[in-house]
């Protein structure tokens, strides 16, 4: 049996909060958002055969829409190349070890990761602790 090594290599990485609180929208396929949703800070729309999920500013969730609410985010610092792995799972790895639920949005440059709002502090002893530095709000 082949032995394989499944540890992360941990970078120390720099991050930052944006301000506001989000909310993780779950539409039905073909659903669409409304007109102007994209001005916040955070905004993305993930489309796939089966479902829309949204992460907006909360105070823009239309009413009636399934939405997890309360959630910060916290914004990598990169841009990172493809080529360099493990960025992410160095920065959730003691989110997950400190049994923080996370939320977590991939771009070209960067990575970001939402925490519920009421998890904060625990979450940024958690990365703290593992060596990532916090660079405020």
């Amino acid at each position: 049996m082949i032995g394989i090594d499944c540890r992360v290599k941990m970078h120390q990485l720099k991050f930052r909060r944006l301000q506001g609180r989000f909310a993780v929208c779950r539409l039905h396929a073909g659903d669409t958002f409304p007109d102007g949703a994209a001005a916040g800070p955070l905004f993305s729309f993930t489309r796939t055969a089966h479902e829309v999920s949204v992460v907006c500013p909360e105070a823009i969730v239309p009413d009636g829409v399934r939405a997890e609410l309360a959630w910060v985010a916290f914004k990598l610092q990169g841009p990172f190349p493809f080529s360099q792995t493990g960025i992410l799972a160095s920065f959730i790895e003691p989110l997950a070890e400190a049994e923080i639920p996370i939320f977590t949005i991939s771009t070209f440059d960067t990575d970001y990761v939402l925490v519920k709002e009421g998890l904060l502090k625990p979450a940024l002893d958690a990365l703290r602790a593992a060596g990532h530095q916090f660079l405020g709000d």
